[in-house]
Order: C-alpha cells, then structure tokens, then sequence
C-alpha cells in the first residue's frame, strides 16, 4: 500500500479535480503490475494497473490489488473500476480507504463483495487520508482546499516597516513556492499585496502542471493599469472579487474590466462585521463550482489570511522561517484583524511535518480542530 501511495502521488497537478490514486497488483508476495492515476479523463489507477499485467502478458486471475482509494462503481469519464476487477478475476482487494463521492461512497465495496471478491479496508489509512484531503474536504463541503502561505523572520515578521519584503527566504523556498503556484487551480492576495508588490503569481522555472487563476481580493475596485496582474492577462486568467454593490455603482468601470478579459465576482459583506468585510466563501464556492478548483494557494497579506481564518476558511499553513531577526516593533507581522483576549482562544494548529530548505524551515500546519475525513 505504502508503493500504491507512492505511486498516487505522481498524479499530483495532472488529475484535479479527481483525486489522486495508485495500485499495484500482487501474486505470491510479489508486485506484478502497478498504475496511478496520471491525468484528468485518463485511466483509473486500476485500470492502468490491468492494462499493465496486459502489457507484460501476465494474467491477474486470482491476484491480490492494492488501492489507495475504493474503487468506483459508476460510469464517469472512465467505465466502473469495480466491475473491471470482478472481470479480471482478481481474489481479495485491499483498500486504504473508502471514496467519499457520491456515486461511488459505499457502493464499490458491496459490489465487489457480492462479486464473492474479499475485501479489506483500512491499511495506511492516516497516510492515504492526508494524500486525499483535498479532494474529500471538497466532495464534502463544495468547497476547494485553502493552503496559507507566508514567509516570516524568526520574530514573526513578513516585511519591514516601510513594506520591503525581498527577500526574507532563500532561493530553495522561493522554488517552493514556484512548484506550489504550478500545482493549485487558484492564487490569492489582498488588493494591498497586489499594489504593494506589483506581482505576476505565475510560476516560474519549474515544472507547470496546471495554469493558476490569479484572484484579488479586492473591494473598492482600486487595481490599476499599468500593473502584471493585468499586462498578463495572455498567460493565465484574472479574477477581481469586489464589492457586489459595485455592480449597480459602478457599472462603467467594470465593463471596462470585463472588457480586458477580466473576470469580475461580486462578494456580500459579512452581516455581523461593523468594518464591511466580504464574505469569501460565496468566492471559494465560485473557484469550486465554476472552474473546477480543489486547491486554492494563498498568498497574503496578513489582513487576507486574518480573514481566511477568521473566517474559518483556511486548511493548511505553510510558513516559511528565515534565520533572520527584524526586532522592530513597526514591522509587519503574517496575521492580522483577529483579537483574542486569551492563548486559549487563539487558532490552534496541528502540525504536520517540518522541512529545512538550505537554512530556512518549512513548517507544514493543519487548522484545528478539523472533523474526521472518513
């Protein structure tokens, strides 16, 4: 199982909004065929792991497959996987865990029992949750995954108090950074980091394996040409998410907006915040159901991720520390617009794994508490 894991994870990038999934194919101890999941519409882990036993002339009847998620049991871009097993002769399937989707959620496993195939479930189930979480947070809450990200000097800084910022991290986190940006279906930042820095948020000098939708949050409709955000428009797309009043307001402005390719998202204000801070869920649930996204990267300010987790929103930080010191009390901390009278009532965090990237340390968080996945 921990090969079908290993396996899955090559997936990463090409296969959303499905989920990522691997197996292999064991007979007398021995793996015989393995396959994943490579690309959106292609085959299922399954099914490649069959057409694999084809390809070296090895007949799987009475073998044991390995699968990192339940195998489906409907008719989607790819024919039942199921039913190809129970065709294929295979004796006993081994699932990490089951597939929360709908169609497929606890019908798989009863078809293939009553096919007389033993089923186990529950092997490496922690690690194939984590592999999976994306997709079943989304196939739960219709909502995409939201990964925070910051770089910040050992006192908790993100830039100095005239807003210089570059560089707190060193190059190999920068690389990071650019591989996460070619992975997720959307970026975001405040309208603040959007004027401040000026950036692109495309990825550069890795590996693309999906164009990112640039998002900015960005109230009052202040963006404002020349800027990268809208000089490369060619390159991948725009979303401006404002105020929805700005609608009946402004009209003029927006329709020069739209006109540039731009698209443009009306978001309500929270009800019970006196400031007219927007709503971003009704965002989340737009990136989700119109374009299809399942991994949203954040990337700043602090007032965005303020409200990201105020807003409960956010699933993973990923923090950056540099082996650096600021001490001025001016300088610009990673979060803001949050107040807690006590520790106890802060946002607790759970952390997942730590990385060094030359001197600088990647601390990889979940946001707790999170509801079971299974």
């Amino acid at each position: 199982m921990r090969e079908a894991l290993r396996l899955a994870r090559q997936g990463q990038g090409h296969v959303e909004p499905n989920p990522m999934v691997g197996s292999v194919i064991v007979r007398d101890g021995q793996i015989i065929a393995s396959g994943y999941h490579a690309r959106f519409g292609g085959l299922h882990a399954e099914a490649q792991a069959l057409l694999d036993c084809k390809q070296k002339a090895i007949d799987p009847v009475g073998s044991t497959i390995y699968v990192t998620l339940e195998p489906c049991s409907h008719f989607g871009k790819q024919p039942p996987c199921a039913k190809a097993l129970i065709d294929a002769g295979i004796k006993r399937v081994v699932i990490a865990i089951p597939d929360p989707f709908d169609p497929v959620a606890g019908k798989g496993i009863p078809m293939l029992q009553d096919a007389g195939i033993e089923v186990q479930v529950g092997i490496c189930q922690d690690q194939a949750e984590q592999l999976a979480e994306p997709y079943i947070k989304r196939g739960r809450t219709h909502l995409p995954w939201v990964i925070v990200k910051w770089a910040q000097t050992l006192d908790g800084k993100t830039a100095t108090h005239s807003g210089d910022s570059k560089w707190i991290s060193n190059d190999l986190s920068r690389q990071r950074v650019h591989q996460l940006r070619a992975r997720v279906d959307a970026i975001i930042v405040g309208i603040g980091t959007a004027r401040a820095d000026n950036p692109t948020l495309t990825a550069r000098d890795v590996k693309i394996k999906r164009t990112a939708r640039r998002v900015v949050i960005d109230p009052k409709l202040s963006l404002q040409n020349p800027c990268n955000l809208l000089d490369t428009l060619d390159q991948a797309p725009l979303t401006l998410a404002i105020d929805q009043r700005l609608f009946d307001k402004e009209p003029d402005r927006l329709k020069a907006f739209a006109e540039v390719g731009v698209e443009l998202l009306g978001l309500p204000t929270l009800p019970t915040d006196t400031n007219n801070q927007l709503d971003l869920r009704p965002l989340l649930e737009h990136l989700s159901q119109t374009h299809s996204a399942m991994n949203i990267l954040t990337e700043g300010g602090a007032h965005l991720t303020g409200q990201l987790l105020k807003q409960g929103l956010a699933d993973q930080l990923l923090a950056f520390l540099a082996p650096k010191v600021s001490g001025d009390p001016a300088a610009l901390g990673a979060v803001t617009c949050m107040s807690h009278k006590t520790i106890a009532d802060t946002t607790q965090l759970s952390l997942r794994s730590t990385e060094q990237l030359g001197e600088d340390v990647l601390l990889d968080y979940r946001v707790t508490p999170t509801p079971p996945l299974v």
